[in-house]
C-alpha cells in the first residue's frame, strides 16, 4: 500500500472499482487498507456526481487507481 502514498498522494486519481463505479478525486489518506479522498465525485453509466465530504474506500473493493494530475 505505501506504492499509493509515494505514486499518488495528494494528487487528483481515479479510483475504479470491482463494481464498475468509479471515484475521481485527490487522494488525501491513506489508512491501513482504507483510502481517503477529498473533493470526490462519483462516477457512473457515464454521469458525474460531486460527493460532499470525504470518501473513504476499502482497498479490497478498488480495482486499480490512475493518477491523472499532479
Amino acid at each position: 500500500m505505501r506504492s499509493y502514498k509515494s505514486i499518488a498522494l495528494a494528487k487528483t486519481v481515479l479510483v475504479n472499482l470491482t463494481t464498475g463505479r468509479a471515484f475521481r478525486g485527490v487522494l488525501f489518506e491513506v489508512r491501513g487498507d482504507l483510502l481517503v479522498l477529498r473533493n470526490a465525485e462519483i462516477i457512473e453509466d457515464d454521469r458525474v456526481v460531486p460527493v460532499e465530504g470525504s470518501v473513504v474506500v476499502e482497498r479490497a473493493r478498488v480495482e486499480f487507481v490512475q493518477v491523472l494530475g499532479s
